[in-house]
């Protein structure tokens, strides 16, 4: 009798569940009695009758849908099973959990910027995250018109408004287009706000949406990183005479013709103009202050060589290259 009692009774449960399924609807089948009801962790059953929620069910176990399901929807508590026949009502299982989605620009969003006139052409990726909000406008919206709903689906049009979003909160309040990673937080912050605006009409909500880096072409790049050696070094001719001496001490500086020749030339100049000078320093503050009388030492000797410009303590002659010096 058993037998013929449970016949016809079904399982309802998410039978093709995957952790990137936002909803799922059980449908075009028939509830028989006896029939169980499965909710699995993460999982909401909502029951619907002629597009109308009749009753949520969040408790994860396993139900009996005559004896504990049924008493609790809203017009069909009064249903009565009979032999042959069952309830023709819709179940939407949807999943509660928080999704993480990565995100990344495929073509480079041209930032209006008056260094560039085409526009400054930067990629972005990062993430964002988002959940099931609104259960009636999810259903009415979305599930009323669709069997399933993908995290591709939400990521498809979201990406779809990034590129203006980029620019619109890039471009805001005059950013420095060379360091936007230092603003990614106030520019993510809008940019949530204004996404979870584009998904609420579908019964969803933006928790979270996050920058992990802004990537410039590969020269304006190779630019930025020179200026920050330029400001670390601090003075920038010094910089330029120590990468020349460096270039020409690595062979780098050489072999390129005249301009190789003249950029040597140049240098060579420059570190002499530099050690006169030094000379010229050194000679005037070491020189006697006049006292008004001779005190008969015979003549100044001049504290560096005049032939090869080294030091001299006082001897009569250059203990460098021996030059005379009395």
């Amino acid at each position: 009798m058993s037998f013929f009692k449970n016949q016809f009774a079904n399982v309802v449960e998410w039978e093709e569940f995957r952790d990137d399924m936002i909803f799922w609807k059980w449908n075009n089948r028939e509830i028989k009695k006896g029939s169980k009801l499965i909710i699995r962790a993460g999982q909401d059953a909502i029951f619907i009758n002629n597009g109308k929620i009749e009753g949520i069910f969040k408790d994860d176990g396993e139900f009996n849908v005559e004896s504990e399901i049924v008493p609790f929807l809203s017009t069909l508590k009064g249903f009565k099973f009979g032999f042959n026949s069952g309830m023709r009502v819709e179940v939407l299982f949807v999943n509660t959990k928080e999704f993480t989605v990565r995100w990344g620009t495929q073509n480079p969003v041209l930032i209006p910027t008056p260094q560039l006139p085409g526009g400054m052409p930067i990629r972005a990726n990062g993430t964002f995250n988002f959940k099931v909000n609104d259960y009636v406008t999810l259903i009415d919206k979305v599930a009323g018109i669709k069997q399933s709903y993908l995290v591709d689906d939400v990521k498809i049009r979201i990406t779809s408004v990034l590129d203006q979003l980029l620019m619109k909160w890039i471009s805001r309040e005059g950013k420095d287009m060379f360091n936007l990673q230092a603003n990614s937080a106030e520019i993510a912050r809008g940019i949530r706000e204004d996404l979870d605006m584009q998904v609420m009409d579908d019964g969803l909500a933006i928790t979270g949406f996050q920058v992990m880096s802004f990537n410039y072409p590969k020269e304006i790049q190779d630019m930025i990183n020179k200026t920050a050696s330029h400001e670390m070094i601090g003075n920038l001719s010094k910089y330029q005479q120590v990468s020349m001496t460096d270039g020409m001490a690595s062979g780098k500086v050489q072999g390129a013709g005249a301009a190789s020749d003249m950029a040597g030339m140049m240098m060579g100049m420059n570190i002499a103009k530099e050690m006169m000078k030094n000379m010229e320093e050194g000679q005037s503050s070491s020189a006697p202050v006049s006292g008004g009388g001779n005190s008969g030492g015979g003549a100044k000797k001049p504290n560096f060589c005049p032939n090869c410009g080294a030091k001299n303590e006082g001897a009569n002659f250059c203990s460098n290259c021996g030059q005379k010096l009395a």
